[in-house]
């Protein structure tokens, strides 16, 4: 304790004004001298031991602080009394709630991202093994040439898939990161529809599916007209791949003082109750998923509509088809 500067600053002012007193009182008394001397040592002592009260207390303090350091947050200082001592330990525990807190969202992420990892490798392994496979058979000097043109198409898919997959996931870690910075336009959803329809209107051709649009041509939006779209293609790609051949799809739209909302149905093979919750979730494939799906798309255009201030919710039933609602707030309640 002595080796702090300020105590022994303030016991060398003590002991000097003692001093100035006892000399004072010897010029009247030996009595006035002993009052004097006692009622130092006195108020000497009291501050030595209050300010070895006070240093234990910040002892104390001072392991609790060295636990927390630790990764123990389990302990409360916390006395419920009035003096700073007090306020210094609530504001302490506060921080070691909030600390604790943290350590546990911190647990989360990193289980996240290892979740993560583990599910971009399974879907990067399965069309990698296929392609390193079909690149060995391609070496066979032998090899028919037809079976040479089928491996080489087969790897111009993967490669295509692997391509989308990479690009949908460079997408999503950009949404979660809150980097995306979404345009707040007036949309016209006509002109989402329209641009919406054109990647998938070759699989539609093949599958002789009929796609109906129905809506106000002045229903519109404010959000960005790319993103959105992006959102779309992708709830279109899941119905075409789960609507059977000769299937329908309609979209309507309409517009209220509330919300705008977009309508996709199919009547296709539709979704179990047991997996509607689940839909939405990153790499989640339904019992019905094609073999290519790779179950990021609708979590992708989950991500994209909910962060500009809409929301997206699917009715279905098995075997009569699925129907997705999209709603774009006007303004956030």
């Amino acid at each position: 304790m002595l080796r702090n500067r300020e105590i022994r600053l303030v016991l060398l002012f003590m002991c000097t004004i003692s001093l100035a007193m006892l000399a004072a009182a010897a010029f009247f008394s030996p009595a006035a001298v002993v009052l004097v001397l006692m009622t130092s040592i006195l108020l000497i002592g009291c501050s030595h031991l209050f300010t070895r009260l006070r240093y234990q207390e910040i002892e104390k303090l001072s392991g609790y602080l060295r636990q927390i350091s630790g990764g123990d947050y389990s302990l409360d200082v916390r006395d419920n009394r009035e003096g700073e001592f007090s306020i210094l330990k609530n504001t302490i525990y506060k921080v070691t709630v909030m600390l604790s807190e943290q350590s546990t969202l911190l647990h989360k992420d990193k289980i996240h991202l290892t979740d993560a990892i583990s599910d971009i490798s399974h879907q990067l392994k399965a069309p990698l093994t296929s392609m390193m496979v079909m690149a060995d058979l391609l070496d066979d000097a032998k090899l028919p040439e037809a079976k040479r043109t089928e491996f080489t198409r087969n790897i111009r898919i993967q490669l295509e898939r692997l391509d989308w997959l990479v690009s949908s996931l460079l997408k999503l870690s950009k949404i979660d990161a809150d980097t995306v910075q979404f345009k707040k336009d007036q949309v016209r959803v006509t002109k989402l529809i329209e641009k919406a329809l054109q990647p998938v209107l070759i699989p539609i051709d093949i599958k002789e599916q009929t796609v109906s649009v129905t809506g106000d041509d002045n229903v519109s939006f404010v959000g960005d007209l790319n993103w959105t779209t992006e959102a779309v293609i992708n709830i279109l790609k899941n119905g075409v791949e789960h609507t059977q051949a000769g299937g329908t799809i309609a979209i309507s739209f309409s517009e209220n003082p509330l919300f705008t909302e977009i309508r996709i149905e199919d009547n296709g093979k539709g979704i179990s109750k047991e997996e509607i919750p689940h839909i939405f979730k990153r790499f989640y494939k339904g019992k019905s998923a094609g073999e290519g799906s790779s179950g990021i798309g609708l979590s992708l255009a989950h991500s994209i509509i909910t962060k500009q201030n809409g929301d997206i919710e699917v009715q279905s039933e098995l075997h009569k088809g699925t129907r997705f609602r999209i709603r774009f707030y006007k303004q956030v309640v």
